[in-house]
Parts: structure tokens; sequence; C-alpha cells
């Protein structure tokens, strides 16, 4: 491929450990080198020097220490001049990281500001079609998330999911209305008591070296736009996030884009349910029961734990097609967050060998994610005296994992499934990782269906 103008008058991040700094001082011009021993710079991470030259400036040397994650690199976009484009010279670093940690950090969700901050941007050739396609999926999943949610209710995220399907042309449907309520009943009741209807969207696609019997990949995404906590209301200090309680869908269809993007050789199964949970005299009440796709009945316990609704009958669809995995993700309990914090997603697995292999490509992708336990002692917290189970426990205790014995109900034994307990939210900004939405896992996800054949 030609190298446009633009990218041949890129200039040059030097990212340099402390080890290598000494040969990095004897490969620079005298003047540099000298400059850059001035400023005392050591090579520790996230240290940035810009180095002068005959034009004014001739470049720039990043300190990497000794972190080898994407996110070492994650602060450049803020950090360089704007006004150049930038690439990087070769050294003790995966450049693909070094590629996927600018572009991480050089997303912003600027859509409502009259005038966006400019930010550094990577020369046109640095970044290969396979990170520009993970980076992109992960700016979907964060446009998702972070979008304010008067702009994305189930509709909206509905129409998403559909639009997705159709840039691939996967065959999808939506499905909304008296048709919901029959394939998907609990999840329709979820979202009953919004002026806003609730759908669901299943779309199918294989890649182009896929066959008839290539793996099948099955994913369920958890979409509630917004969550108020129905009749069992959140504080209104609860509430202030809860736009991002669609994350699980979010994180899900940025992982089947990418998947669809790099023509993965599998079969790929997607569903997205899209509720609003809300109050009204049409909202489901505490005891009520309803009635799912499984025909398991259960006891409304907490009207916000509403989401194990809505996954509860599409993996019982799911599951019925007999994938090789079975994958939910969810922003499901705040004990998940209370037992790991809001970095470490939960994972629960009924198969020790996908999990292996979801956990080493969360280790290996710096995407990490921690197993809990599907403890079988806890099944009876769920117990109802009047319908098959509860959706919640009466105890205060095991929050998350309780939420995921309640989801292994509907997912038969012999079914490879991964229950994802995610946070989808950063609290502050760290380079590469902005304020707001977050592909937690996606990273993850994506290296282990590659590895999973």
């Amino acid at each position: 491929m030609e190298r446009s103008e633009h990218a041949d008058s890129a200039l040059t991040v030097h990212a340099v450990r402390p080890g290598g700094l000494a040969a990095l001082l004897g490969g620079l011009p005298a003047a540099q080198a000298a400059f850059l021993q001035a400023q005392g710079f050591s090579g520790a991470a996230g240290a940035l020097v810009l180095l002068p030259g005959a034009a004014g400036l001739a470049g720039a040397v990043l300190g990497l220490g000794e972190d080898r994650s994407p996110f070492a690199f994650g602060g450049l976009p803020a950090s360089l001049p704007a006004q150049h484009a930038w690439r990087f010279a070769a050294g003790d670093f995966d450049p693909d990281d070094a590629a996927l940690g600018f572009l991480l950090g050089g997303y912003r969700y600027q859509r409502f500001k009259k005038t966006p901050r400019p930010l550094a941007r990577l020369a046109e050739d640095v970044a290969g079609p396979r990170v520009q396609a993970i980076a992109a999926a992960i700016a979907f999943a964060r446009d998702l998330i972070n979008t304010p949610p008067n702009l994305l209710g189930p509709v909206e995220l509905a129409a998403e999911a559909a639009a997705l399907a159709g840039r691939f042309s996967a065959s999808h449907e939506t499905v909304a209305g008296a048709a919901l309520a029959e394939r998907f009943p609990a999840l329709h009741a979820v979202g009953a008591g919004s002026a806003r209807p609730p759908a669901a969207v299943v779309f199918n696609w294989s890649g182009s070296g896929a066959g008839t019997d290539s793996r099948l990949i099955s994913l369920c995404g958890k979409g509630v736009c917004f969550d108020t906590g129905g009749y069992d209301l959140k504080p209104s200090a609860a509430m202030l996030r809860m736009k991002k309680d669609m994350g699980g869908a979010a994180i899900l269809l940025g992982l089947a884009q990418v998947i669809m993007a790099l023509d993965l050789p599998v079969r790929l199964a997607v569903r997205v349910g899209c509720v609003e949970n809300s109050v009204s005299g049409h909202a489901m009440r505490p005891s009520d029961v309803l009635a799912t796709r499984a025909g398991t009945t259960v006891e409304i316990g907490n009207t916000d734990a509403e989401g194990r609704l809505v996954l509860c009958d599409l993996l019982a669809e799911a599951a019925a097609e007999q994938p090789h995995w079975l994958i939910d993700a969810a922003t499901l309990t705040g004990a998940a967050r209370v037992a790991l914090g809001p970095d470490l997603p939960a994972l629960f697995c009924n198969d020790d060998e996908m999990a292996e292999r979801i956990l080493e490509a969360g280790l290996a992708s710096h995407d990490p994610l921690w197993r809990l336990p599907l403890f079988d002692g806890y099944e009876s917290w769920l117990d109802s005296p009047v319908a098959d189970l509860n959706n919640v426990s009466a105890k205060p205790l095991a929050g998350a994992i309780v939420a995921a014995l309640f989801l292994r109900r509907f997912v038969p034994a012999g079914t490879a499934w991964a229950h994802i307990d995610v946070y989808a939210w950063n609290d502050q900004a760290r380079p590469g990782r902005p304020e707001g939405g977050e592909a937690q896992t996606l990273r993850a996800l994506l290296r282990a269906v590659e590895q999973s054949g």
C-alpha cells in the first residue's frame, strides 16, 4: 500500500523502558539526547518529553516503565500536539498494543460539545486492520453506553442492533408487541412499565470460512436502557449512572461487530433484550408471579433484580440451539462490584475448560476477569412458596452468586455457558480509559473465541 503524504509527514514517538534508555540516548542526535537528559527523563511509565528540532518539534519520547499493556500508550492523544500525526519507532513493546492503546486513548464522547477537544492522531498506516476493527468495536460499545437515555431507549437500542446486523448482511429480526410477550414473556414483563415499548433483536451470521458444523457462538446481552428499579425504586444517587444498565448488550454488540469485521470462521447468534425498567400502573410488582420462556414460574421478590429476567428468556432460546459456547453479559449486581471492584468483571462458568480459556485470554489481552463460584449450597436461597423460584434471595449476601445461580436454571446441563457481571464504566479518566462507558471483557472474549476451536 502506498504511503500517503499525511503518513510521511508524521512525527515519531520513541517509547522506551528504563533499561533501554542508554541505547536510545546513543541513537538520538547529540542535542536531543542532551535535552532529554536535562529533563531528568528516566523512562518511568507515563513520562513524556517533546524533542526539539530545527523546524521546531522533532518528535517525542514516552516512558513505559514496566507496563506491558496497551494503556501505556493511552495518554498520548491528549498529551501530544494535536496538529501532527504520529507513529512509533521500533522498541521493546508490541506495535499492535501501542496502536490500540493510542486509539483507545483517543476516544471521547463529544456528541454534545460545541467545541470538541482536538486530540493527536496516528499516522494512517500505523494501525493494521485487526487493531482498527477492535478499536472501532470498543468505540461503538462506548458510544452506546454513553448515549443519554432520552436518546437511547429500547426502540433505539434495538435499531442499533438491527443496523449492526444489516451492515454485515446477517439475518435478523426485531421482536416486539404481542410476539415479544409470547416468545420472551419475562423480558416483556420487565419492559411493560415503561411508555417506551420493549423489544428483542435476534440475528445470525456465519463467517465466510464457516460451515454448517462450525462452532456456534451464542451471545445474550442485557439491554436495560434505564433502570429506575421499578416499584423497588432506587435512591436518586444510585440512578445517576443507570443509562449504563445496557452495558452488557453494548459490549456483546461490540464483540459481535469485531467478530464479523474480522470474518472469524464461526457461526454467530446474538440476542439482545431491550427494555426500560420504569414505574407505572403497568409495571411488575413485588410478589407478582411471571411466566418465562422455559416454562419456569418466577416470583418477583424485588423489581430491581430485572436484568436476570431479561436474560433468562434469551438464554432459554439460545441454549435450544445447542451452541458451542453460550455467553451472557450484564451489569447485573452491585454485589459483584463490592467483591471485585469496578475494574474486574466477575466470571461465572459451568465449564472449566471454557472458563480457563476466557481467563487466560483476559490476562493475555490485559482485559482481566475473575472467576467466582456457582456454589450449589446457595441454590435453595431462590426457593419460593408460590412459584418455581424467586428472582432474589431473602438473604442479603452473595448477591452476584445468587444471580448467576438464577440464570443457570435456564441453561440445560451440557451447555458450556459463561455469565459475565460487568460494571461497563470508568469512574475516572485514565490513560486509554476515558471517563464513561467501557467495553470491559470485549478484547478478552474476542481472543477466547478466536482460540476456542
